[in-house]
C-alpha cells in the first residue's frame, strides 16, 4: 500500500474521493513519487458515495463558469475513461420535465445556457416525445439531453485509485491530516500513521477541504453542508426507468430538484432533498423527507407513487453558498495559495463534480506542471485487468470458474449473486480496506432486497478466515464495530 514516513513525495493528494483519485491517476502518468492520504477506512466514503451517479451534460450551471467548463470537458472524458477502467456506466439521456406551459420559458433558459457552454444535442420536446423517450414520465414539455448518463460513482473512484496504484502511486487509508507544517519549502503532513513530506499538496478533502486548508494557514474558504436524502427501490419492483427524469429547477433551489434516476442494476433512486445542516457528519434519513421524495416523484411519474423501497441513504454536499445569504450560486474553487506556494485547494466541488472530475484532474496537473517540469513515464498503463462479475457471466464461464476454484461455487449474497471468490478478492484489494462497506462497494453484497440479512454473517466468517479478528470487524472503520464481545467461548 505504501505511505512511508520520512520519504519525500513530489505530490501528496489529500482526500480519496472521485476528484482526489482522478488527480492521483492523472499525476501517475508522470515520473513523480505520489501519495494519497484518506482519513476513512476506504475510498469513496464521503461525497463520492452519496449521490445520484448521474453523468451531467453541463446545462444546469452558468455558462463560462468553471463548473460549466469542467462539466462539458468532463462529459467528453468520462465515458472513454470509464470504458478504459472497466467501470459500469451507460449513456441513457435525460429529461428535465415541465408539467405546465408556463414552465417552458425556464426550459428555454436552460437550453440557451447549455448551448452557450457547448453542450451537444439539447432539444426541447413535447408530451408525445416524452412518452416515447421515457414511458414512465409525464409532462407538457421537456428538455432532452441525449448525452447524459449514469455511472457507479464509488466504482469509478476505486478504479481510478487502483489504476494510479498500479502505476506506482501510494495510497494510505485511515490517515487523516491533523497538522500541516513547512520545512525548507516542503510541506509536512502529520497523520496518526506518521508525518509525510511533500513538495506539492493537492487538497481534495471534499466536505473538509476548508478545514484542511486552515491547517496550512489558509483561511480563505468556508463550506456549508447541505444534506440530501434518497430512497432506493427493489430492482424487482416491476418498473423499469430508462433515464434520469428531473423537474424544472427553480432559480433559487440549492439543488436540481427531487428527481428519479435508474441505477445500472435496475433500481430506481428518488432524491435528493437539499437542506442546510449544522454538522458535516449529519447523514440522518427522516420520515418527513421520505414522504416528500415520494410525493414529488409521483408528480413527474405517477406510477412511482405506490413504489416500495428497500433502503434510504444520505449524501452531504459541500456548498460555498451561505444558506442565510442572498447568493444561490458559487463556482468551483481550484487555486494555488498565494501565501503557501505549492498548495492547491479544490473547494466546493459538488454537482457536477463527478462528471467534471477528469477535467479537474487535468487542470490540476497543468497547474503543477507549470513549475515542476513534468516528464511523462515511458510506460503508463491506463486500464485495469478485466473483471467480470459472476452474476453477469454466461453459463459456460460460470462452469469454468467453479471448476478452477470451488470458491466461485459458494454463493455469499443471494440477492446480487455474489460468490465467495469475489468477496475474498475484494478483501485482498491493494489498499487493505477490510470493512463491510468496502466489501459492499466492490461486490454489491448487501445492496439487494434483504439488505445484508443473508450475506452479513457469511462475510464475517470470510473476514475471520482472512485474519481479521471478530472484535475488529467494522461497518465502515473507526468506532462502527459490529461486535463488542462474546457471550461464550
Amino acid at each position: 500500500m505504501g505511505g512511508m514516513p520520512g520519504s519525500i513525495y513530489d505530490v501528496a493528494v489529500i482526500g480519496g474521493g472521485v476528484v482526489g483519485c482522478a488527480v492521483l491517476r492523472e499525476l501517475a502518468r508522470y515520473d513523480l513519487k505520489l501519495l494519497l492520504l484518506e482519513k476513512e477506512a476506504d475510498l469513496a466514503e464521503g461525497i463520492s458515495k452519496g449521490n445520484s451517479g448521474v453523468i451531467h451534460a453541463g446545462f444546469n450551471v452558468p455558462a463560462r463558469s468553471l463548473k460549466a467548463r469542467t462539466n462539458v470537458a468532463g462529459l467528453g472524458l468520462i465515458y472513454p475513461l470509464a470504458s478504459t477502467l472497466g467501470v459500469p456506466h451507460r449513456k441513457t439521456g435525460k429529461l428535465v420535465v415541465a408539467l405546465a406551459d408556463e414552465d417552458r420559458p425556464r426550459l428555454e433558459e436552460l437550453k440557451a445556457q447549455g448551448d452557450k457552454s457547448g453542450v451537444p444535442g439539447l432539444e426541447i420536446v413535447d408530451a408525445a416525445a416524452i412518452r416515447r423517450l421515457e414511458p414512465l414520465a409525464r409532462g407538457r414539455w421537456a428538455l432532452y439531453s441525449p448525452h447524459s448518463g449514469i455511472i457507479s460513482p464509488y466504482e469509478l473512484t476505486i478504479a481510478l485509485a487502483e489504476c494510479a496504484w498500479q502505476n506506482g502511486a501510494e495510497v494510505l487509508l485511515e490517515a487523516p491530516v491533523e497538522a500541516v507544517g513547512t520545512d525548507d519549502g516542503m510541506f509536512l503532513l502529520t497523520t496518526p500513521k506518521g508525518t509525510f513530506t511533500a513538495r506539492r499538496v493537492v487538497n481534495c478533502a471534499g466536505l473538509f477541504s476548508d478545514e484542511v486548508a486552515r491547517l496550512a494557514g489558509i483561511d480563505d474558504y468556508r463550506i456549508f453542508p447541505y444534506r440530501g436524502e434518497y430512497l432506493i427501490s427493489d430492482k424487482d419492483c416491476g418498473l423499469r426507468l430508462g433515464m434520469p427524469v428531473y423537474p424544472v429547477p427553480t432559480k433559487d433551489d440549492p439543488g436540481l430538484g427531487i428527481h428519479a434516476t435508474p441505477t445500472l442494476e435496475g433500481h430506481i433512486i428518488l432524491g435528493p432533498s437539499a437542506e442546510p445542516v449544522a454538522d458535516k457528519r449529519d447523514q440522518a434519513s427522516t420520515r418527513e423527507v421520505a414522504a416528500r421524495l415520494k410525493a414529488e416523484a409521483g408528480r413527474l411519474m405517477p406510477e412511482l407513487a405506490g413504489l416500495s423501497f428497500i433502503h434510504s441513504y444520505t449524501g452531504i454536499r459541500p456548498k460555498l453558498v451561505d444558506p442565510a445569504g442572498r447568493d444561490r450560486f458559487a463556482d468551483f474553487v481550484v487555486e494555488e495559495s498565494r501565501t503557501r506556494p505549492g498548495w492547491i485547494s479544490l473547494v466546493g466541488i459538488e454537482s457536477p463534480g463527478l462528471t467534471a472530475a477528469p477535467a479537474l484532474a487535468e487542470m490540476v496537473v497543468a497547474m503543477i506542471g507549470t513549475d515542476m517540469g513534468l516528464t511523462m513515464k515511458a510506460e503508463f498503463r491506463p486500464d485495469l485487468p478485466v473483471r467480470r462479475r459472476f452474476a453477469a457471466a454466461d453459463d459456460d464461464d460460470r462452469r469454468a470458474r467453479v471448476a478452477g476454484d470451488a470458491d466461485w461455487g459458494e454463493m455469499v449474497c443471494r440477492c446480487e449473486h455474489v460468490t465467495r471468490a469475489e468477496v475474498v478478492s475484494a478483501l485482498r484489494n491493494p489498499f487493505g480496506a477490510q470493512t463491510m462497506d468496502a466489501v459492499k462497494r466492490r461486490t454489491r453484497c448487501g445492496m439487494g432486497r434483504c439488505q445484508g440479512g443473508f450475506c452479513t454473517p457469511r462475510i464475517v466468517e470470510i473476514l475471520q478466515d482472512e485474519g481479521v479478528p471478530v472484535d475488529r470487524i467494522t461497518k465502515r472503520g473507526g468506532g462502527s464495530r459490529l461486535f463488542y464481545g462474546r457471550l461464550k467461548d
